[in-house]
């Protein structure tokens, strides 16, 4: 087995886990699935750059050379993502105290919808 496939492999299964957190109908595992995404995207990124075994990070005297384009490429998009989900969890945490729920579209399945009553308009 490649260490190749061992990484596409792993790319996978949290870009498989973080689609299934998305879709679901409350706010935290989707917060959760966005930021597993957004970890995939990262280890894709760097996979990009190729997987070199024993090769500098920076200029040396050997032939083998890593690129240094796709880690600062990560590191970047490591801090963005940082922020972003600090961000999405205020505003998850806001829409829970407005609504009162933290379902994704702001009314539990089953129950009328705030300021409506059951039986509709009178």
């Amino acid at each position: 087995m490649s260490l190749e496939f061992l990484v596409a492999s792993g790319i996978g299964v949290v870009t498989a886990s973080a689609i299934y957190l998305i879709l679901r109908g409350r706010t935290w595992p989707v917060v959760l699935g966005l930021s597993l995404l957004g970890y995939a995207v990262n280890v894709f990124i760097f996979a990009m750059g190729r997987l070199w075994q024993d090769a500098a990070p920076i200029l040396a005297q050997g032939a083998h050379v890593a690129d240094p384009l796709p880690q600062a490429l990560v590191l970047t998009a490591i801090v963005i993502g940082f922020a972003t989900t600090g961000f999405v969890i205020e505003l998850a945490l806001r829409t829970r105290h407005d609504t009162g729920t933290d379902h994704v579209d702001g009314q539990e399945p089953g129950h009328a919808p705030p300021g409506r009553h059951p039986e509709g308009p009178a």
